[in-house]
């Protein structure tokens, strides 16, 4: 039976709609965080393929103004309503039993811009379910957001991003 097990982990797809990604402005005038509960990911075992896509109004603050300023000034999710990362993990033969540290390299697709980069996390098999999590910096100017001059002390130019989820078997 553990055989079984261990072998249907690695010939699924998994999936989730409700991972959640973080991201932080920290300035010393200012911190500016919000929080999106509405990711959606898909990750595929027997290739290492793993995919997210970000709703960018699903992000909420704390403030409502700062929402409203964030897709309209910043992030204009009229024209770009998703983020999107397509990448495959890079070391995925060394972790696929159980899971570990691993490095997943592909696009990040952010305000209509994509960019090829490289992103550190840690995925685990526990109770039929893979469990991702990641930590990583993006430098809006990358990715074409313009922050006005007269703001720019109350918002970062490189922007902390926290991902985690739990990713279950896609029936």
């Amino acid at each position: 039976m553990i055989l079984f097990l261990g072998q249907t982990a690695f010939t699924q797809k998994f999936m989730s709609r409700n991972v959640q990604v973080k991201f932080l402005s920290e300035t010393p005038i200012e911190d500016i965080d919000a929080t999106n509960d509405q990711v959606s990911s898909l990750f595929d075992t027997s290739t290492g393929q793993i995919v997210f896509q970000v709703p960018i109004r699903g992000f909420h603050f704390e403030i409502a103004l700062m929402e409203e300023h964030f897709n309209e000034n910043y992030m204009e999710s009229e024209e770009f309503p998703n983020s999107t990362l397509q990448g495959k993990i890079e070391n995925w033969e060394e972790v696929n039993s159980e899971g570990g540290d691993v490095v997943v390299v592909g696009e990040l697709t952010i305000h209509g811009i994509t960019v090829n980069r490289s992103f550190d996390g840690n995925i685990k098999f526990e109770d039929g379910n893979w469990i991702v999590q990641s930590e990583f910096a993006v430098n809006a100017e990358d990715f074409g957001i313009k922050i006005p001059k007269i703001v720019r002390g109350q918002i970062a130019e490189t922007i902390v991003v926290m991902v985690e989820g739990i990713l279950t078997p896609r029936k």
